[in-house]
């Protein structure tokens, strides 16, 4: 039986709630509301675990902060034994529009810090991620208050339903597999 981890990505604590950099954070959210799962402390983060149609999953949201996200990644990897390929890493992303989301097989880091160091800790640039559009709309040098700043009130009417389309991509990776959801989800 083939076993999932999908991570969310995102920072700790009340201040970073509702930023665009813990986007990561509220899609797994959304998936466990979905599966009715609860998220309980335990090594590295907090872990949701469930059955999605007979497969094992487990929903991580890294307490290690967004630069030692690999450390995370790693540790449930290996104690669930779960697969590269059936990792799924949600973030976001500068290079998209907002609530555009963008499903791929492999790809650089593009900057991000998590991803970053997820490539450095499993050594592989090969491994399935789901980046959520956050825009760049900020101005030259502004870009951390940005991606730490919180949604605009035009952002946060269209979150839900941007965060529903996640949490779906995200279950279709489970049960039909990568290029489905690459199919059925990206760009849209």
């Amino acid at each position: 039986m083939q076993k999932y981890l999908i991570i969310g990505l995102g920072n700790i604590g009340s201040q970073y709630e509702n930023t665009r950099h813990n986007i990561g954070f509220k899609v797994v959210e959304k998936i466990a509301e979905k599966v009715n799962a609860q998220f309980k402390a335990s090594n590295f983060g907090e872990v949701a675990q469930f059955k999605y149609k007979s497969r094992p999953v487990t929903l991580l949201k890294p307490n290690t902060y967004m630069n030692l996200s690999g450390d995370a990644v790693k540790f449930w990897m290996k104690k669930e034994n779960i697969d590269i390929n059936n990792i799924f890493v949600i973030t976001d992303d500068l290079n998209l529009p907002f609530g555009v989301i963008r499903i791929r097989a492999k790809g650089s880091d593009g900057g991000h810090n998590g991803l970053k160091d997820i490539q450095a800790k499993l050594n592989s640039q090969a491994y399935p991620r789901l980046r959520f559009g956050v825009s760049n709309e900020f101005l030259k040098g502004q870009q951390i208050d940005y991606v730490l700043g919180n949604w605009t009130p035009e952002e946060e009417a269209v979150l839900k339903d941007r965060l529903n389309h996640s949490a779906e991509a995200a279950l279709s990776f489970i049960f039909q597999g990568l290029n489905n959801a690459m199919n059925q989800y990206n760009g849209k």
